[in-house]
């Protein structure tokens, strides 16, 4: 994640202000990138010690020295015990000296900055926007969904000086959550992917959600732009909200015949997909390397995004065809079954109502092979507070109209689909996920098309790892590619 060798993300001397320390030790010339956890420390880094819900950063101090950590940021009653394992830079808290290290990285950059939240495709949309603009000039993004109040100051902190552009997940589980992030990254323009009912058991009604992502247009520069989705039934009230806040003008995005980029025609192709669209009143035509019409919507904003950032309208889109989803969001590969070739659609990084129907959508449009079926494998999802069982219940309706032949369900919500679904339909549901996954595989055949997803604690994401390494591809003959 960070750059070793002779580059400087911060000089040694650079370090003390920002972090409010004191320095125990020899103060390295430079640090090459910041760390918070020793799996993926390089040496060079600077070692942030975090204390986080299930581990302590200071525990693990001593080994992040032992892979060559330039220093480690330290509090100051952790300082005793650790001195002499190598140079500390010693504060009261240090996760608030991650955030000022992240203020003055933002302080120092010339970059032109997005923020993206929303309910669901915050990640996709930030990571399309990093190829996009990486098209354009150097472009430092989140990496992974580091998009809380850890990960954002630590996405800061690891901007170089010289980014041309930045892009900033920005998530929240609660009201009031994105308020001190955005304050941080202060961009001149923020998307709002989607609103849609997820933490409903924290939020409690989709207006509270609508409201707490509009958190993020009072970080926006002002005069800076908000970028929202004109298909919600919350865009008035989004669009309001921007409009009290420092943004200086809002542009909407959807297949409403009112948005400003408008979504004309899609078609899936392979593995991404065909779009044709109007952006701020120009038709162009495209190829999107994600499938899915939910992607094809999130790269209207990918684009709005790209205008207002100064980049050529032409050269943006053409550099879509570059955007591939990432693993647990819509990933397709090839399986081997002994019979013939089958198609997994890895969706088990989260799920909520309005991501799952998308992923249905998605199994829908991609055909079988000879014989083949279409195979939804679908755990729990969580968080959706009282009506958890009724928005369970009712994607049968995605089930039935995507052609779905079988369902492998999980979950003690998933069995209200389940049991709603028509009896030739239902294959296994079973209380844990490990529950299915041995069934599921036996009952694949070549030909099928097999999507997995469910909300991260619903453990999905193993079935999708059994079945790559029970299906996988068989190795070629030396030589061979």
């Amino acid at each position: 994640m960070s750059a070793t060798g002779a580059r400087e993300l911060w000089s040694g001397l650079g370090l003390i202000g920002p972090l409010e320390a004191r320095l125990s030790g020899a103060l390295p010339p430079r640090v090459g990138g910041v760390s918070i956890d020793t799996r993926t420390l390089e040496p060079g880094d600077l070692f942030v010690a975090i204390k986080g819900d299930a581990n302590d950063g200071h525990d693990f101090v001593r080994a992040a020295f032992e892979k060559g950590a330039a220093a480690a940021v330290v509090a100051e009653a952790q300082s005793d015990a650790l001195r002499g394992a190598g140079p500390l830079l010693v504060v009261r808290d240090t996760l608030r000296a991650l955030e000022g290290l992240a203020r003055a990285a933002r302080a120092r950059s010339k970059a032109r900055i997005v923020a993206v939240t929303g309910s669901v495709g915050k990640t996709s949309t930030k990571e399309t926007l990093r190829v996009v603009l990486g098209r354009f000039g150097q472009t430092h993004a989140s990496a992974a969904s580091y998009n809380n109040h850890w990960g954002v100051p630590l996405t800061l902190a690891r901007m170089a000086a010289e980014a041309r552009f930045g892009v900033f997940e920005i998530g929240m589980n609660h009201p009031g959550e994105i308020t001190p992030l955005v304050g941080m990254v202060r961009p001149q323009l923020a998307i709002v992917t989607a609103i849609a009912p997820v933490h409903l058991e924290h939020m409690g009604s989709i207006e509270a959600i609508a409201d707490a992502k509009a958190e993020v247009f009072s970080g926006v520069v002002k005069g800076g732009g908000a970028v929202v989705p004109r298909d919600t039934p919350m865009f008035e009230r989004l669009a309001s909200a921007a409009k009290a806040s420092p943004v200086g003008h809002v542009v909407s995005f959807g297949e409403h015949a009112d948005a400003d980029a408008r979504l004309i025609d899609y078609a899936p192709e392979g593995q991404g997909s065909l779009v044709r669209a109007s952006i701020l009143g120009r038709t162009i035509g495209y190829r999107l390397g994600a499938p899915g019409k939910h992607q094809a919507l999130n790269s209207l904003a990918v684009l709005v995004a790209a205008r207002a950032m100064g980049c050529d309208l032409d050269e943006a889109a053409a550099a879509l065809a570059d955007a591939k989803p990432a693993k647990g969001r819509g990933a397709r590969e090839t399986l081997a079954h002994a019979d013939g070739a089958m198609t997994l659609i890895d969706e088990a990084y989260n799920a909520n109502p309005t991501s799952m129907r998308a992923a249905l959508d998605l199994i829908g449009q991609t055909e079988p092979g000879p014989n083949g079926r279409r195979v939804a494998a679908l755990g729990d999802m969580l968080e959706l507070g009282p009506q958890s069982a009724e928005m369970h219940r009712a994607l049968v309706d995605a089930l039935e109209a995507n052609g779905v032949d079988l369902l492998f369900a999980a979950g003690p919500m998933m069995k209200h689909l389940f049991d709603a679904a028509p009896a030739a339909m239902r294959a296994r549901w079973a209380e844990r996920a490990a529950d299915i996954e041995t069934p599921l595989a036996e009952a694949l055949r070549a030909g099928d098309v097999v999507m997995i997803k469910g909300s991260n604690g619903s453990r999905m994401g193993p079935i999708v790892s059994a079945l790559q390494k029970r299906f996988q591809r068989p190795a070629g003959p030396a030589g061979e590619g």
